[in-house]
This record gives C-alpha cells, sequence and structure tokens, in this order.
C-alpha cells in the first residue's frame, strides 16, 4: 500500500468543481431504467448508452471519476478501446462496484446486509489489473419507526464496510464507504438526523478498528432529509445543508479527504440544490462533493430515448447537469443558471 498515492488519488476524486459519476448501476436497476423509455436492455444497449456518457466532450470538467459495474468494465467501445481506456483518455478515473447486493441480514430479517467479501481480494486485483483506481461498497440502512435500524445491523454492515475499505487499500485501490440511510420512509428530517449519526459514528469506530487509513478514502453518504413519505418532504435546501452539515461535523474525521453525497432517490434539480446550500456555508474540513447516479442521468437518459440518433441530445443533457454541479461545488449554483443553459 502506497499512503500518498491513495490520497492523491482520493484527492483527485473530490478535486474542486469536480464529482464523481455513478454509472454502476445493476443489470436490474438498468432494465427498469431503460423500460421508462421503451428501450431493451440488452449488452449492446447498455454499453451503447454507456458510451454516450463517456464520450460527452467537457465532461472531465466537472466529473472526476466515473463508477462502473463489472459488465461495463469489461467491455470495449465503438472503436474497439476498452471503455475504461476511454475513460481515462478523457482525463477522468476509473472506478469500480464491487458488493454484491444484499440480503436478509440473520437474525433481524426485516434489516439487510451487503454481501461479497468473500473473494473480494481476488476481485480487486483483477480490477486494478483492469484499470480501476478506485472502488465502492454500499450499506443500506433502512428507518422503520423507532424499531428500525438496530444498532446490530449498523455494527455488521459498519464491520461489512470496514474489511472492503482495508482490503481495498492494502491492494492499492481507493476505498469509498457508502452507508445509505433511505429517504424512502415516512421519518422525520430529525429522525434521519439521529439514524445517520450512529450510522456514521459506527462506521468511524469500525473502519479505526480495521486500521484503515482516513486520508486515503473517501464516504458516500446519504444527506440528512426527510423520508419521502413524511408531510414535511420536500424541504428548503437550507434546512438540509443545517441538518447534514451539523451531523457531518460530529462524525467525520478531518482526515478524510471528502464527502461524495449520494442523491438517494431525490429529483435532479433538488440533489443539485442541497449540495449547493451545503457549499454556501462552507468552509468545511473536507471536500464537499457528489457521487450521482439518477440525478446526473436522468435527463440524458430521455433524451437519448434508446436511439443513436440522438447521442448529440443525450450528451448535451448529461453535460448540463454535471456542470450544474461543478457550480453547486463552490455554492454558485442558481436556479437561473438552469434557465441560461
Amino acid at each position: 500500500m502506497d499512503l500518498s498515492e491513495l490520497n492523491a488519488t482520493a484527492r483527485a476524486l473530490v478535486a474542486p468543481g469536480k464529482g464523481i459519476l455513478a454509472a454502476d448501476e445493476s443489470s436490474g436497476t438498468i432494465k427498469k431504467r431503460f423500460d421508462t423509455i421503451g428501450c431493451e436492455s440488452t449488452e449492446d444497449r447498455r454499453r451503447a448508452y454507456r458510451e454516450m456518457l463517456f464520450t460527452t466532450a467537457g465532461a472531465s470538467e466537472y466529473v472526476s471519476g466515473v463508477i462502473l459495474f463489472d459488465e461495463t468494465i469489461r467491455q470495449q467501445a465503438s472503436d474497439g478501446r476498452p471503455l475504461v481506456r476511454v475513460i481515462a483518455d478523457a482525463g477522468i478515473i476509473p472506478g469500480i462496484k464491487v458488493d454484491k447486493g444484499t440480503t436478509p441480514l440473520a437474525k433481524s430479517p426485516d434489516e439487510l446486509v451487503t454481501d461479497g467479501l468473500d473473494g473480494l481480494r481476488a476481485r480487486l486485483v483483477e480490477y486494478r489489473e483492469l484499470g480501476a483506481k478506485f472502488a465502492k461498497w454500499r450499506a443500506v440502512i433502512d428507518i422503520r419507526g423507532d424499531a428500525l435500524p438496530t444498532q446490530y445491523c449498523l455494527d455488521v454492515n459498519a464491520h461489512a464496510l470496514a474489511r472492503y475499505a482495508s482490503l481495498c487499500q492494502d491492494e492499492g485501490i481507493v476505498p469509498i464507504v457508502e452507508p445509505e440511510v433511505l429517504m424512502d420512509g415516512d421519518h422525520s428530517i430529525d429522525r434521519c438526523f439521529d439514524v445517520t449519526t450512529a450510522t456514521l459514528h459506527t462506521v468511524f469506530d469500525a473502519l479505526v478498528g480495521q486500521r484503515v487509513e482516513l486520508d486515503g478514502m473517501l464516504l458516500k453518504p446519504n444527506m440528512v432529509i426527510p423520508g419521502k413519505k413524511h408531510s414535511s418532504y420536500p424541504v428548503a435546501p437550507e434546512e438540509v445543508a443545517k441538518y447534514t452539515i451539523r451531523c457531518f461535523r460530529d462524525t467525520v474525521p478531518a482526515a478524510v479527504p471528502g464527502v461524495v453525497f449520494l442523491s438517494g432517490g431525490q429529483g435532479d434539480e433538488e440533489a443539485t440544490a442541497n449540495l449547493n446550500a451545503m457549499n454556501k456555508i462552507g468552509p468545511h474540513p473536507w471536500q464537499v462533493s457528489f457521487s450521482y447516479g439518477r440525478a446526473l442521468q436522468a435527463p440524458s437518459l430521455k433524451a437519448w430515448k434508446g436511439d443513436d440518433a440522438n447521442i448529440g441530445a443525450g450528451q448535451a443533457a448529461y453535460l448540463h447537469r454535471a456542470r450544474m454541479n461543478g457550480l453547486a461545488r463552490s455554492g454558485e449554483y442558481t436556479t437561473a443558471a438552469e434557465k441560461r443553459a
């Protein structure tokens, strides 16, 4: 492990004005998204869609890295280059999702734990040889009333995240640690604050226990936000920023180079506005950035419609959302900027 190299990669991923494109949807998830535009989810169409994103001119001004799915890191572009090489040639850092998805948690079947530690070191070696410089592992934390999540669920998922992160660093790969508190429920913003705080305390205790070098990793968390079924949702970006930054200042060590927020089901403009509000009240001990999937891709997917004749429109929509989030990185995003584009 070369800690200086890990730190350099982590800092490059959260360079000012930039963030990460999460293009690591599983085959099942991307099929659901393709269904919304009436496009069959074949291997070729998935490759064509992702190649459209990766070859967007100018994207590297706002996108520092791309998280890939296992299928994608093995695919070639239409010009014969591996897609991972297309990304690197554009000045963007390739990464890879390495977890195997969630399964019911033993002894607490209403909660989930993420699989994938078995054989992880061998997969990391292969992914590194394929060109990946960083990786991602997602844990899912659900809020249901006062009963869930249990501390047991937090402990088990935190341990898996920490083992994953330790193995990544051992193999020279920057780990992105993603504990996601879901926003699907009817919980208040205060309940989300409490659960997110408990989750992050548990995760960082586990990371330290597994000897993870905090300056050679990134954190990919949820924002502190009420559940979508709560009467207060959506709340103003300033409220999201106030709760989220207060939570993270209490839980995230300053040694961590950056926090790359997930969008978690927020609308694309909503996610941008919330990120912008957090950066307006900075500076912070860490870079406050983004690692968005749907919130970066949704307009592009709609413009593309599964038809290669619409590649230009799809790329323009993707570049616009990337640019808007680039502005949000410094608190300079406005609704006027949306209208001017």
